[in-house]
């Protein structure tokens, strides 16, 4: 059940906007420093391959850290580890603003990924221990928008702030963030997890809890449907400035609205899920959303590729719905593993980068300059959500 100190030390709308704050720090953490990549490679005397380099390093720390914390959290608690977590992230910003070459660069984005690591995982776990299970899906939905809108406004506030004051100071701010939040956690925040296990902590442990999740056939399948899609989510914002730009030669400049145009797409999707879950199961509410999936997969093939129109329309209807999906898929897992929500979390956040990982890195392989490619993995990863929902469907041998 959720923590009796739920919501009588914070106003909900506050504890909302802190969690949304946590989560959000990977994709700011990743998107904020995009623009200053040609720049920092200059200054560092370095190929711009090695600065790419950073982004692979931080998302690698990304999901080891979430791995760890997950479990961690769960026996000792949220706010300790949040502490921890957190203190890491600050002391690694600060290090990476102070890089003199690109092999500390790489060092402290490990590090500063690795405590970051500790805001998706817990902000959605504080979410279980903090309201009552129908109010789950809507808290999720509120802090979703935040994790898909950061990656459209972050790099504008990066490329102002490189105009202005370098990139070093980049990191300044993600570190000041980062000091707002131990703030916020350490006077203001409860502990949120009466519901700790005592089981001893070591490398077994850590995959006995997540195999338990794994061989737990609904929760595989979740899982897997919130891999795919994040798969999809990442091939599109890796294929889009190729396919928009050099294909249908779309000025660079005009390149953040056409963009934009599937933000809103994700904003409506929330909306309208949010309202679909006070009126209607939330897996009924998952089974319509998929059932939109599969036609935008579908679609993907048929579609003619030297059409823009053509291509956006399935492309707003499969990224709008990733954004409606993810709170629902969350809620499930939670409601699924409620004593051990901090592994759940973890588990599903770590798989969501490795979803994109493995699409994104397919797209790169086979990319041929044409929106074919880009649309091809898509269309297998609205699939494969697809049958990672199938499989949630069917009886459940192993008890979660």
């Amino acid at each position: 059940m959720p923590s009796t100190t739920k919501t009588t030390t914070w106003n909900q709308t506050a504890l909302i906007c802190f969690l949304a704050m946590l989560v959000g720090f990977g994709p700011l953490s990743i998107d904020l420093y995009l623009p200053s990549l040609p720049t920092i490679a200059q200054e560092l005397n370095t190929s711009i391959e090695w600065v790419q380099l950073s982004v692979s390093t931080f998302l690698t720390g990304f999901c080891v850290g979430m791995l760890c914390y997950g479990p961690i959290s769960d026996k000792y608690g949220r706010r300790v580890v949040l502490l921890i977590g957190m203190v890491i992230y600050i002391v690694a910003s600060l290090a990476c603003s102070l890089a003199t070459s690109i092999e500390q660069l790489l060092v402290a984005r490990f590090l500063q990924a690795f405590g970051g690591g500790v805001g998706p995982v817990l902000g959605r776990a504080i979410v279980r221990d903090s309201f009552p299970q129908h109010r789950i899906t809507h808290v999720l939905s509120m802090m979703q928008l935040v994790t898909m809108l950061a990656p459209l406004l972050a790099p504008f506030i990066g490329g102002f702030i490189l105009l202005w004051f370098g990139w070093e100071s980049q990191f300044l701010l993600l570190a000041m963030m980062g000091l707002v939040c131990v703030l916020i956690t350490y006077f203001f925040l409860p502990e949120t997890n009466q519901d700790r296990h005592h089981q001893p902590l070591n490398t077994m442990t850590f995959f006995q809890a997540y195999c338990r999740i794994l061989k737990h056939r609904p929760s595989f399948g979740y899982i897997l449907c919130l891999g795919a899609m994040f798969g999809g989510m990442f091939t599109y914002v890796a294929g889009t400035p190729f396919v928009y730009i050099d294909y249908f030669h779309i000025p660079a400049q005009n390149y953040g609205f056409y963009f934009g145009i599937n933000i809103v797409g994700i904003v409506i999707a929330t909306l309208v899920n949010n309202k679909c879950v006070k009126h209607y199961a939330v897996n009924k509410v998952l089974m319509v959303e998929i059932g939109f999936v599969f036609l935008a997969g579908i679609a993907f093939f048929c579609v003619n590729p030297t059409s823009l129109f053509a291509i956006m329309l399935p492309l707003f209807v499969f990224v709008g719905l990733t954004g409606a999906i993810t709170p629902n898929v969350m809620t499930n897992l939670l409601t699924q593993h409620s004593h051990t929500a901090g592994t759940a979390m973890a588990l599903a956040a770590s798989m969501q980068f490795a979803g994109g990982f493995i699409a994104s890195g397919t797209l790169s392989y086979f990319f041929n300059n044409s929106p074919q490619t880009m649309l091809w993995v898509m269309s297998t990863c609205a699939l494969v959500a697809v049958v990672g929902f199938m499989i949630t469907l069917k009886p459940n041998s192993t008890s979660a």
